[in-house]
């Protein structure tokens, strides 16, 4: 005979989800409610494995006596001391089935993972950084991409990942630029759309290779006062709803995602995990959202004070910053018990109400039931130890890695560079001979170096020489909090033999540009990220001036997680790659690009200023916002959208379907756009549009639309462009949401840059 738990309805896979959560709720008690709002993280070591990062059943059984249960196991790559994929999936399989064993009514726990830019894992494919992938204008990529993610963490047992951050960058000194898609919400938005596709596929979850999308940071990360991490910013209500909230409203509805994780910092006073109308009103209220939003990690102590960080002190202490963020609607705290081992006695004491708890439970019951945990929660080994990290996979990281690639100078065509013509080459730098993944990345099969791509492509054909030239810091590990400048004297020695070694190359590939120290997200005053500077750390300046004096032709490729402000080697150096961080294929990419086997498309996401002392650069400004500066220029070094190709494009016959419609009509600009050159290339075509004469200013021009082309010498394509009411609209005057009537100039072009682009006129009646 079935027990009671056994045969109750929740256990009945073939009722709908909600019918079994409620029956599930019903059931339980107030303090297994309160375990499914925690998580484990680093406490996985007391509570879950041995020093071995096995699973420890004794551990396991001390920690969860009372068999309340858990929500959420956090990273448990991490505790697997290098498992690979088979080693975590049998881990995640023996921890899952401790719970759904152990706990009085069998609830599985979510596992979650970072997955940036690839499964953050022993083993895991690692592709471009989402500031890199930004440069593809690309969203069939990056749901490629991601989807290929999801199958390689789901199937070592993961079910929700803490991705993608749809911030919108507008402060280049901020260390985590390297973790967003870039300047422009609508470029965000598209790309996070195809993020959240690519994880949830139709959030259905039967066939084992999907995972819960969590769109991050909600919300306004990404413009934090003086660039410091976490800071408050200081945004409009018109700002906040256009400019920051548009990508999440747009990801939640085009995408469907799943779970939110609320931003550290504030907005008009009010920080993130304890803001009801953030993620209350505007979340669920007026967006509709129904799933479940998760803390960052230690956000909610925070509200107090937390010591190796920071504090809000919008509540006295940790009960007081519990009941703050349960007012404010935070499903889960992570990533460890906290704040919120105080639920159970502030519902006791009428702080809080048992069914507040039950609305904030709820979601993530369900999606625990929808993902099948409760039916058939294990994973296949052998099917993870199949799939993750294959050739396959590689080659999609390959061909991501070589699409983010952004030419930004080709003086006298020096690029590409044709090996029957070279004898030596000579790779110099401190980025030409290690790994340059960027932050939140695991440890992939391979790992390919400028250095080792280029001898890969040469062979033994060309002579590959090899010099350091300068360090930009000692070690610029990621994990590694102290930061020790490189020494000077040590650096011009290097600089030295890098000259010596430069003298004897026909041309001369210089590598530099930032590591994962120098831009990073700065968790702690003990672990900064975020600069005052954007110039090149160290003497990198000074190594491609001296190999400049070689008087060897020189191709400077940058590697960097934010915008650098490259002015001298700009103005000096004849070709310039901008690479950002390119995943565990960055050798093979670059000397693709290099040697012509690859034709760059890359567009810049985010503009390059040419100083900090130029913020902020991004090109959607209002008009009365780039007057001018005293013995300098204002625009940028080089614009958002702005891109070159060993071709040539011309963007033509650039007219309206309609010139003139409705507020509620709708149109087309149309382009044809011709490769006049003699390479297959591709090309960005991108829409903007302004509002002319408004009764709330505008910017100067907005992304609307953009397409991507590859066209082989000669042939002609034409573009459409949709124009509605969602390409016109704006907060007015009143903070209502319409059209106004009246002209609009629709831009269609290359890049941001005025001289890329043509207009012509919409009369809006």
């Amino acid at each position: 005979m079935p027990s009671a738990s056994q045969a109750a309805p929740y256990r009945n896979a073939t009722l709908p989800a909600a019918k079994r959560v409620k029956d599930l709720l019903a059931r339980m008690t107030l303090e297994e409610k309160a375990a499914q709002m925690m998580c484990v993280w680093q406490r996985k070591a007391d509570t879950l494995v041995d020093a071995g990062g096995n699973f420890d059943a004794a551990k396991a059984k001390a920690a969860f006596q009372q068999r309340r249960g858990l929500g959420q196991v956090g990273r448990p790559s991490d505790a697997g001391k290098g498992k690979d994929a088979r080693g975590m999936a049998e881990l995640t399989n023996a921890i899952q089935k401790f719970f759904v064993e152990n706990s009085r009514l069998g609830i599985p726990v979510i596992f979650h993972e970072e997955c940036l830019h690839g499964h953050a894992a022993i083993g895991g494919t690692s592709f471009p950084q989402p500031i890199a992938l930004g440069a593809t204008f690309d969203p069939e990529l990056v749901e490629a991409l991601f989807t290929m993610t999801a199958a390689e963490a789901r199937l070592r047992g993961t079910h929700q990942a803490l991705t993608p951050v749809v911030d919108v960058a507008r402060e280049p000194r901020w260390g985590r630029v390297e973790e967003t898609y870039g300047e422009d919400p609508y470029l965000v938005s598209r790309m996070g759309i195809a993020a959240v596709r690519g994880f949830q596929g139709d959030s259905r979850f039967g066939d084992k290779r999907r995972v819960i999308a969590t769109l991050k940071h909600f919300a306004a990360h990404g413009q934090p006062e003086g660039g410091t991490n976490c800071a408050p910013t200081n945004v409009s209500l018109r700002v906040l709803r256009e400019t920051f909230l548009y990508p999440f409203h747009e990801a939640l509805k085009q995408g469907g995602a799943i779970s939110v994780m609320a931003s550290y910092n504030e907005i008009d006073g009010v920080p993130s995990h304890a803001n009801p109308w953030l993620l209350r009103d505007v979340l669920r209220k007026e967006w509709g959202f129904k799933g479940f939003v998760v803390s960052d990690y230690y956000a909610v102590y925070e509200l107090n004070y937390r010591p190796e960080s920071h504090g809000h002190f919008v509540a006295r202490d940790k009960k007081e910053a519990c009941a703050l963020a349960v007012n404010a609607g935070v499903n889960i705290e992570l990533p460890e018990p906290d704040c919120y081992l105080h639920l159970v006695e502030l519902v006791r004491k009428g702080v809080l109400q048992e069914r507040q708890l039950d609305e904030l439970v709820a979601p993530m019951l369900f999606w625990k039931f929808q993902m099948g945990l409760f039916d058939d929660p294990y994973v296949d080994p052998d099917e993870a130890a199949r799939v993750v990290g294959c050739e396959a996979n590689a080659e999609l990281a390959l061909k991501a890695a070589r699409e983010s690639i952004t030419l930004l100078r080709n003086e006298g065509n020096l690029l590409p560079l044709h090996p029957d013509g070279i004898k030596s080459i000579a790779v110099i730098g401190p980025n030409a001979d290690r790994s340059l993944l960027g932050g939140y990345s695991g440890v992939p099969k391979r790992d390919v170096t400028v250095l080792e791509g280029i001898r890969a492509r040469l062979g033994k054909r060309v002579n590959v020489l090899y010099s350091e030239g300068c360090k930009i810091t000692i070690g610029g590990s990621w994990q590694q909090d102290e930061v020790t400048p490189s020494d000077p004297e040590e650096d011009r020695k290097q600089i030295a033999e890098a000259v010596k070694v430069a003298r004897r190359a026909d041309v001369i590939v210089v590598a530099i540009g930032g590591n994962e120290q120098t831009s990073r997200e700065a968790w702690s005053p003990k672990h900064l990220g975020d600069r005052p500077s954007l110039d090149l750390v160290g003497r990198q300046e000074e190594l491609v001036k001296a190999m400049l004096a070689t008087g060897k032709p020189v191709v400077a490729v940058l590697f960097n997680g934010r915008p650098i402000s490259i002015n001298y080697v700009s103005q000096n150096v004849p070709a310039i790659l901008e690479c950002w961080y390119l995943g565990q294929e960055t050798g093979h990419a670059v000397a693709a690009v290099l040697f012509g086997d690859f034709n760059p498309a890359g567009k810049l996401p985010i503009s390059i200023p040419r100083s900090a002392g130029h913020l902020p650069a991004f090109y959607n400004h209002k008009p009365s916002a780039r007057r001018g500066y005293l013995f300098d220029q204002v625009s940028p070094l080089y614009a958002f959208g702005f891109g070159l190709s060993y071709t040539s494009f011309a963007i033509e016959n650039v007219h309206l379907a309609k010139p003139k419609i409705r507020r509620d009509g709708r149109t087309q600009v149309l382009a044809d756009v011709t490769n006049t050159g003699g390479r297959a290339g591709g090309e960005v075509v991108q829409m903007y549009v302004r509002d002319k004469v408004s009764s709330a200013t505008r910017p100067i021009k907005e992304l609307k639309a953009f397409r991507k082309l590859f066209l082989q010498p000669g042939e002609t394509a034409s573009v459409a462009f949709d124009i509605a009411p969602e390409q016109l609209a704006f907060y007015d005057i009143h903070m209502k949401y319409v059209v106004e009537p009246g002209d609009f100039e629709i831009m269609v072009g290359s890049s941001s840059r005025d001289v890329d682009l043509q207009k012509v006129v919409l009369r809006v009646v």
